[in-house]
C-alpha cells in the first residue's frame, strides 16, 4: 500500500541539446523538473550559473489568441457537435508538436479575431447611427438647414419643452412677452414637444427668459449640417454599408467555421510549447552547458535512462533523504479499481510521501457504502451503462475519467445492493404490473428491504462503520510499527483493541478478565505517557475522547441507512402517485420524471455522505496529507488523443 518511490535526478548537458533533450523529456513523460534550489544556493554554482531564457510570454500570448479565436467562431459561426462527450480525435506526437502547423493556426486565428474585431467596430458604428437617426425623426418636419442660426434680423431657434406644457399657454405668453414670434410644433411624444422658433433679434432675449419658465432647452442638433431629411438619408445609406460590411464579414467567419477544430488542436500545440518552457525557466545555464533537477518514479527510471543515453550528458540520481519527504512529489500506485478512487483524494489532500497510499484501503469502503446508499438495480444500470458510453466513446482524461471510472464501479455495487433489496426504480415493477393486471402483480425477491428491515439497516450500517474504523486503526498501528513508534501504537490503539476484545467477550458471557485488563491499559497509558498533574487529568481526557470519538464516529455510519431508506421511500412515492389514476401511461410520465429528480439527488447526495465518511471516519485514523502531486513534464492534450509512434 506504499506510495510510488521517487529518485531525485542532478543532470548537466550540453546548451546546444537543450530543445532536443527537453523533447526527448516531453515524449518519455517521466520527469518533474524542479527548480535547482541546492544549486542557486551555492555561492560557487550560482556564479557559474544563470538562469535559461524562455519564451513562455509569448506563447501564453499565442494561446490566448489562440482560444480568443475558438471563441469567436462559437460565438459567430457556432457548429453542431462538440459536445462534452465527443470522441478525441487521434493524432501523431509529430503531427502533434508540428511548429510550421502551430504558426497557420496562429496566423489562421489572427484573421479570425481581425473580423471579430470589424464585426464589433460596425456593430458600434450601427448603433451610433442609430442613436442620430432616433434623435433626428422628431425634427423630420423642418425644412431649414440645421446648420442655419436665422438672418440678419431673425434667429432661428430649435429645442424642446416637457410634454406636460400647454402649447396654448407658452405660445401667448411668449407672443406677450416677444410679439415678433413664431413658435411651431413640428411633433411631440410622451416626454417633449418639438418647437421650431422663429423671433426677431431685438425681443429674442425676452422671448428666451419666457421659453426657460415653460422648461425650454436647446436642441443638440448644432453640429450636423444640411436639413434633417439630408441627414435622415444619409445615416440610412451608412447603415446599409454598414450590414452590408458585417454580412460580409460574418460569412467570412462561417467560412472559417471548419477551422474550428484545427485551432483546437492548436491550442494542444501550443500548451506543449508552454510545458516546454515553463521547464527551461527552471533550468540553469553557463553558456555551454546546461544543469537540472528533478524527480522521477523509480518504475519509469529505466525509460528516463535510456532517452538520455542518446544525449552527451552526465547525470546522477539519489534516493530522497528524509528531511526532503515534504518536497518530494507523490505518485499513487493505481489499477483499474483504485485509479477512479484518485479523484477522491485529490479532492481531499494527496498523502505525504512517506505515507501510506489510501486508494486500495479505501476502494472497498466507498464502493460498498455507495451501493448500499443507493441501492436500487435501476440507477445501477444507469450508472453502468453511462460510464461505459461515456469512457468508450468520449475516452475522457483526467478527472473526468475518474469520474465515471468511479460512477461504473459503484453502479456495480448499486445494482448488487438493489437485488438484495428487491428495488428497481424503487417498486415500479409490482406498481406497473398492478396496473397491468391487478390480481397478479409481480414483486421482486428480496433478502431484506428498507422499509421493513430498517433497525437491522441501522445496525448493520454501524457495524460495517464498526470494521471500517477498526481498520483505519489497523493501518494506524502498521504505519507506527514502519516508523519505530510501537509503544504510541500500542497506548493509542493497541489498548482500545483489547477493550473491544474484551467487551465482547463479556457480552457473550465468555470471560470478563480481558475487558478489566484492558481497561486497565487504557487508564495507565496516560500515567506512563504524561507528565506531572497532566498524568490525572489525561486520564479522565483519553477516556472521554476515545470513548465519544469513537462512539460518534460509529454513530455517523447510520447515514447509509438513512440514504437508502430516504432514496426508496421517494421512489415508492412518486410509483404511488403515478399509479393512482390507473394509466398506464401516465403512470410512466410520473414515475419516470420522479425516479430522474430521485437518482440525480442520490447521486450527488450519496457521493457526499461517502466522501465524509472516508474523509472524516476513516481517514482521521491513519492518514497523513500534505503530499504535492507529481507533475512530470509530458503531452498532454484536451482535444486531441496522441497515438504513440
Amino acid at each position: 500500500m506504499s506510495i510510488v518511490k521517487m529518485k531525485r535526478v542532478r543532470l548537466i548537458a550540453l546548451a546546444e541539446d537543450r530543445d532536443a533533450l527537453l523533447a526527448g523529456l516531453l515524449h518519455v513523460g517521466c520527469l518533474e523538473v524542479r527548480e535547482p534550489t541546492d544549486a542557486l544556493n551555492d555561492p560557487e554554482m550560482a556564479a557559474l550559473l544563470k538562469r535559461d531564457t524562455s519564451v513562455a510570454a509569448d506563447a501564453r500570448v499565442r494561446l490566448n489568441l489562440l482560444k480568443q479565436a475558438v471563441e469567436t467562431l462559437d460565438r459567430y459561426a457556432p457548429s453542431k457537435g462538440g459536445g462534452l462527450f465527443t470522441p478525441r480525435a487521434p493524432i501523431g506526437e509529430a503531427e502533434l508538436l508540428d511548429p510550421a502547423a502551430l504558426q497557420q493556426a496562429v496566423e489562421l486565428s489572427e484573421t479570425i479575431t481581425g473580423h471579430a474585431k470589424t464585426i464589433s467596430t460596425l456593430s458600434t458604428r450601427e448603433t451610433r447611427l442609430e442613436a442620430d437617426r432616433l434623435a433626428l425623426l422628431p425634427w423630420e418636419n423642418e425644412t431649414i438647414p440645421l446648420e442655419t442660426a436665422g438672418t440678419r434680423t431673425v434667429s432661428v431657434l430649435l429645442g424642446v419643452v416637457p410634454a406636460a406644457t400647454e402649447l396654448s399657454e407658452l405660445t401667448a405668453a411668449v407672443e406677450e412677452a416677444a410679439p415678433e414670434t413664431a413658435i411651431t410644433c413640428l411633433s411631440s411624444d410622451r416626454e417633449q414637444h418639438y418647437l421650431e422658433i422663429l423671433v426677431h433679434k431685438s425681443v429674442e432675449t425676452a422671448a428666451l427668459e419666457t421659453l426657460r419658465r415653460f422648461g425650454f432647452s436647446f436642441s443638440q442638433l448644432k453640429e450636423m449640417t444640411g436639413t434633417v431629411s439630408e441627414n435622415l438619408r444619409r445615416i440610412e445609406s451608412e447603415q446599409e454599408d454598414c450590414r452590408a460590411q458585417r454580412e460580409a464579414e460574418l460569412k467570412a467567419l462561417e467560412a472559417l467555421a471548419p477551422k474550428k477544430k484545427e485551432l483546437q488542436v492548436a491550442t494542444d500545440r501550443i500548451n506543449q510549447v508552454i510545458a516546454t518552457e515553463a521547464v527551461k525557466e527552471r533550468l540553469l545555464t553557463g553558456g555551454a552547458i546546461l544543469y537540472l533537477e528533478g524527480w522521477v518514479p523509480v518504475p519509469e527510471l529505466p525509460a528516463l535512462e535510456e532517452t538520455l543515453s542518446g544525449f552527451d550528458c552526465a547525470y546522477e540520481t539519489s534516493d530522497p533523504a528524509e528531511e526532503e519527504y515534504p518536497v518530494v512529489p507523490v505518485q499513487l500506485k493505481n489499477n483499474l479499481i483504485t485509479r477512479p478512487l484518485n479523484m477522491v483524494t485529490e479532492m481531499y489532500s494527496l498523502p505525504a510521501y512517506d505515507g501510506v497510499d489510501p486508494n486500495p484501503l479505501m476502494a472497498p469502503f466507498f464502493i460498498l457504502f455507495y451501493g448500499i446508499m443507493m441501492a436500487d438495480m435501476g440507477y445501477g444500470l444507469l450508472m453502468m451503462l453511462a460510464a461505459v458510453l461515456v469512457l468508450r466513446k468520449a475516452k475522457p482524461q483526467g478527472t473526468m475519467a475518474h469520474l465515471f471510472g468511479l460512477m461504473g464501479l459503484c453502479g456495480i455495487s448499486t445494482f448488487i445492493m438493489g437485488a438484495l433489496t428487491g428495488g428497481f426504480f424503487g417498486d415500479f415493477i409490482t406498481k406497473l404490473t398492478t396496473i397491468i393486471n391487478p390480481a397478479n402483480p409481480v414483486v421482486l425477491p428480496a433478502l431484506f428491504t428498507p422499509l421493513d428491515d430498517t433497525l437491522m439497516i441501522l445496525i448493520g450500517a454501524m457495524c460495517l462503520g464498526f470494521v471500517q474504523i477498526v481498520t483505519g486503526m489497523v493501518i494506524s498501528v502498521v504505519e507506527k510499527c514502519r516508523h519505530g513508534e510501537f509503544m504510541d501504537a500500542f497506548w493509542e490503539e493497541i489498548t482500545w483493541f483489547l477493550v473491544f476484545l474484551g467487551g465482547g467477550l463479556a457480552v457473550l458471557g465468555v470471560t470478563s478478565i480481558v475487558l478489566y485488563v484492558a481497561l486497565a491499559l487504557v487508564v495507565l497509558g496516560p500515567v506512563v505517557t504524561g507528565k506531572g498533574f497532566g498524568r490525572i487529568t489525561g486520564i479522565f481526557g483519553s477516556l472521554y475522547n476515545h470513548v465519544t470519538g469513537y462512539f460518534g464516529d460509529i454513530l455517523s455510519y447510520s447515514r447509509l441507512m438513512a440514504l437508502m431508506l430516504a432514496g426508496s421511500v421517494i421512489a415508492q412515492v412518486f410509483n404511488t402517485l403515478g399509479a393512482i389514476p390507473g394509466n398506464v401511461v401516465v403512470f410512466f410520465i410520473i414515475s419516470l420524471a420522479g425516479n430522474a429528480l430521485n437518482f440525480a439527488l442520490n447521486l450527488l447526495g450519496c457521493y457526499v455522505h461517502d466522501l465524509r465518511l472516508q474523509c472524516l471516519e476513516y481517514f482521521g485514523k491513519f492518514y497523513k496529507d500534505g503530499g504535492q502531486p507529481f507533475r512530470p513534464l509530458k503531452i498532454q492534450t484536451k482535444y486531441v488523443e496522441v497515438v504513440k509512434e
